[in-house]
């Protein structure tokens, strides 16, 4: 195969891809509602860990998928992003789990090891943000509240403030994912803007 030729069929795979965003997305906003609803106090303690097969198997695992295709539509911010949260959300449920079964002891630290934890990603979602204004309002506004939930859950579990504060900005953060998650799908589907996204990069 010629090296154009070899081109125009990476171009053409590209465009054949469907868009793996809202499936991201979705997944992304479910985990991080039903997570923030526990977080807000507005369910009982014992039914927090309901996220938990949520982070594993939507947030978690169709996330990462989601990332793994943005990869192939030569989207390195939708990779990375996606990648990552999908990482995370295994990782936090893998945490949470080992810790049910009595295989982490925290010996009353386990406050701090989150807020490490959370604070590590707090950094890398720092620098997305930063880049998300390049892509589109809607995206931007994901990354923007989700920088604003981090610091919040940062400070709690480092004992500064209420987890609440962070569980309802974490709603809010949900609520902005479905509506990019929506608009991909909606869009797609009628072939014209439904549910605009307002790009922000220029053209």
């Amino acid at each position: 195969m010629l090296p154009e030729d070899k081109i125009n069929a990476e171009v053409s795979q590209i465009k054949a891809t469907a868009d793996p965003s809202p499936l991201g997305l979705g997944g992304f906003a479910l985990t991080t509602f039903v997570l923030s609803i526990g977080n807000a106090q507005l369910i009982p303690l014992a039914a927090k860990p309901a996220f938990l097969g949520l982070a594993f198997f939507y947030g978690g695992l169709a996330q990462l998928l989601a990332g793994m295709q943005e990869f192939k539509k030569n989207n390195v911010f939708g990779a990375t992003a996606f990648s990552t949260y999908g990482a995370f959300w295994l990782s936090l449920a893998t945490l949470v789990l080992l810790e049910s079964l009595g295989a982490i002891n925290w010996d009353g630290h386990g406050g701090t090891a989150l807020g490490v934890f959370l604070l590590g990603f707090t950094i890398f979602n720092t620098y997305m943000w930063l880049a998300s204004f390049g892509t589109s309002a809607a995206v931007c506004g994901v990354f923007t509240t989700l920088e604003i939930t981090f610091i919040l859950l940062v400070l709690a579990e480092f004992g500064i403030i209420s987890s609440v504060y962070g569980g309802f900005m974490g709603i809010i953060t949900a609520a902005i994912a479905w509506y990019a998650s929506a608009a991909g799908v909606m869009n797609s589907v009628y072939k014209r803007t439904i549910l605009p996204v307002f790009p922000l990069e220029k053209k």
